[in-house]
């Protein structure tokens, strides 16, 4: 590789974002951890060396942008100063509302402005001229830690970080900084200042945590999007209902595998460098209800949503309306979290319409004595059925363009259904049914299944680690479509 090209390989490229899966990022993650582990003696210098890395890691994503997050850590930084100063209850107030009204401002500018202005052009008949404005990666999940760790200060749940290195350091760490998932500083400052150094068992959890994630992530979600999912919701009407309900549980399937595929890269790396973060999904299929699958799915932004959004507005410590009126509220705020776009609240407030009909229809949910062994085998499948479909269904609005693309998809699965094309659908698009079942097979084996096989990995020697570590990366290579494909979750 000549310098002027490799040159361009470092420069920003919005079309070319430094991803987990990519040969790139492998290459300098190698260079990294060498430099990393060299420097694990000086505390100080490890730290600038990974803020400087982080630096680079967000501006190949949005390029000059990496200087709104430098703004925030010190803004952060001083008022976490200045909060842990303040003694009187209205100033310790009006400091997290300078936070929140400043991480909320950035929110609004560069992910909802021109929502609003559309939605103020319709409702006028004006036309529309969209602003160019471009949306910096992972602004979502830096500005709800941001949020956190203020509110935290406020809470006494933490002391304000006296050392803007360690802040810094905190807000920027690669792993999650993108895509979460969102770390709280509570969880994360207390590590940093240990100096943490990965052992034997942390290096081989890791690893093995990547190699899964970079399965779910290549092996299931990019092949069945490009392969199938893509084109059922491109356009809905050219394919039968059976197909379209086909794509729908293929878009479910694709986005856990591509969710929880980063998710699980991400805290693999994270322990690579001694840091452990706390799992973000945990079988989210196996959910029995909304409310369960919601303590299962993104866990970190769930909890989240219910720290400093739900319990905030009352939660359920007030009458059963008001509390149906906060879920609600809640999830409404956690559709419009994820993007700009009418169809992302009215999936939040399905999600919505989901946890408060169960909260009626069974109020007792969680409070009484009869635990999963003792629910009737039948009654535990057809519980999982039923929410694993009512999700797949809600979920249709989380991936359709418009609300034209999901009426289309609801005509030709109410009307136009034909199940006769089944034994041709399964000949024709095989492999794809075969990586759905196989994805979801491995998702609903015990979790003590997958437990023991990491346990092997990790007890195997370091060399034998190597060799399967590099025939997943080969059968990944292989695997892969001639496009690297983002994470779905680096729009948010």
């Amino acid at each position: 590789m000549n310098t002027d090209k490799l040159l361009t390989l470092l420069q920003f490229d919005k079309a070319n974002p430094l991803l987990f899966n990519s040969g790139l990022f492998l290459l300098l993650f190698c260079a990294f951890i060498l430099i990393y582990q060299l420097m694990r003696k000086y505390h100080k210098a490890k730290m600038v060396f990974v803020i400087l890395f982080s630096l680079y890691f967000y501006y190949k994503s949005s390029a000059e942008y990496c200087f709104i997050l430098l703004g925030v850590c010190i803004s952060d930084y001083l008022l976490g100063q200045l909060l842990g100063e303040c003694h009187k209850r209205w100033q310790r107030r009006g400091v997290v509302w300078i936070n929140v009204l400043m991480n909320i401002g950035m929110l609004v500018y560069f992910k909802y402005l021109n929502l609003i202005y559309e939605t103020f052009c319709s409702i006028t008949t004006q036309d529309f001229d969209a602003f160019n404005i471009i949306l910096p990666a992972g602004i979502s999940f830096f500005t709800f830690r941001s949020i956190s760790y203020i509110v935290d200060i406020y809470r006494g749940h933490i002391s304000p970080c006296r050392d803007f290195l360690s802040y810094t350091f905190y807000l920027t760490f690669f792993p999650p900084l993108l895509a979460g998932p969102v770390v709280r500083a509570k969880d994360m400052l207390p590590q940093i200042e240990t100096n943490p150094v990965a052992d034997k068992a942390m290096v081989s959890e890791g690893l093995f945590l990547i190699m899964c994630g970079l399965v779910k992530k290549v092996i299931v979600a990019d092949f069945i999007s490009q392969n199938f999912v893509d084109r059922i919701f491109d356009n809905p009407a050219l394919y039968s209902g059976f197909e379209n309900m086909m794509g729908m549980y293929g878009f479910i399937i694709q986005l856990y595998c591509d969710f929880s595929g980063y998710s699980d890269m991400a805290i693999g790396i994270a322990l690579l460098l001694g840091f452990r973060f706390l799992d973000n999904f945990q079988a989210p299929f196996k959910a029995q209800n909304p409310t369960e699958f919601w303590h299962r799915w993104h866990i970190s932004l769930s909890s989240w949503l219910r720290d400093y959004v739900y319990i905030p507005l009352g939660g359920n410590r007030c009458s059963k309306v008001r509390h149906h009126a906060n879920l609600m509220t809640t999830m409404v705020v956690g559709g419009l979290w994820h993007g700009a776009s009418w169809m992302y609240m009215i999936w939040g407030a399905l999600q919505g319409v989901f946890l408060t009909g169960h909260k009626i229809l069974s109020p007792n949910a969680g409070r009484n004595s009869h635990t999963v062994s003792e629910t009737p085998r039948w009654r535990v499948a057809l519980n999982i059925f039923i929410t694993f479909n009512l999700l797949a269904i809600s979920f249709v609005f989380f991936r359709a363009r418009s609300l034209d693309t999901v009426k289309d998809m609801a005509i030709q699965v109410f009307t136009n259904f034909h199940l006769s094309v089944a034994p041709q659908f399964f000949s024709g698009y095989l492999l794809i049914v075969l990586v759905m079942l196989g994805a979801l097979l491995m998702h609903f084996v015990p979790t003590r299944w997958t437990g023991t096989l990491k346990k092997k990995y990790e007890q195997t020697p370091l060399l034998v680690q190597a060799i399967v570590l590099a025939l997943v990366i080969f059968v990944v290579i292989q695997a892969r479509q001639s496009d690297i494909m983002p994470f779905i979750y680096f729009q948010y």
